[in-house]
């Protein structure tokens, strides 16, 4: 497994939305303690994930990495703990490489996307939406801790073109709430969410229709959300 050998860009990137240097208020706030965005903390998060598989199994990794509340496709959407409780590990672990990261202006909220392969040869694409533990709260001389809330892997026909570099994403820090309503999501069974700044919002549906879908949007500098990241999955055929 290639062990992201662009990670120290995606750490220079760790403040920037879309590569831009950080705020003044930004750096006001880290001065003050105050929550901020930290991408590399989630390109973090995905190499200790992807070498713990790699080390201690597939799903032992899956289920050590996990929130109590993470859900995952199988192919219903499920509570991944009970789905993942006391499930074998494959002989060889799936390797995966994140090629984007998405954050909220808090730092609350990251989503992780790129590619994976497997032992057989195939390969897809993923998404990871990662959570940190007790936000908010000082932790003196203890680490941040993160937990996947969502984690989802699709399979491609041919490999993801492979990235020069880690890219970063983060939501604007210009307004301090929405402007109107919250993105619609589909009807079926499924969970939105967002960060505490309320700064992103994801969403993964089953749909009634069997097919389903994913989104990530952004708040931008005039309080509206752009769509960072969707992908839709064809209904099984009958």
């Amino acid at each position: 497994m290639r062990l992201f050998a662009v990670i120290g860009i995606a750490f220079m990137l760790a403040s920037c939305s879309g590569g831009g240097r950080p705020t003044d208020r930004e750096r006001f706030n880290r001065v003050l303690g105050k929550p901020v965005a930290n991408p590399s903390a989630i390109v973090a998060a995905e190499l200790s994930f992807a070498r713990l598989a790699q080390e201690k199994g597939q799903w032992t990794a899956f289920r050590e990495t996990a929130a109590d509340d993470a859900i995952m496709f199988t192919p219903n959407l499920v509570n991944a703990q009970q789905w993942l409780k006391g499930k074998a590990d494959p002989p060889q672990a799936v390797d995966w490489q994140p090629h984007r990261i998405y954050m909220s202006c808090d730092g609350s909220i990251g989503v992780s996307t790129g590619a994976w392969q497997d032992s057989k040869g195939g390969t897809g694409h993923f998404t990871t939406i990662w959570r940190q533990q007790e936000f908010g709260q000082r932790r003196p001389n203890k680490d941040v801790e993160w937990k996947w809330i969502f984690d989802d892997g699709q399979p491609l026909d041919k490999p993801l073109e492979e990235p020069d570099f880690i890219e970063t994403f983060v939501a604007s820090c210009t307004v301090r709430a929405p402007v109107g309503a919250p993105p619609a999501v589909p009807s079926g069974k499924g969970k939105t969410d967002m960060s505490v700044d309320r700064s992103l919002i994801w969403n993964a549906t089953a749909t009634d229709d069997g097919s389903r879908i994913v989104f990530v949007d952004l708040i931008r500098d005039d309080g509206s959300f752009k769509r960072v990241h969707e992908y839709r999955v064809a209904a099984p055929a009958p």
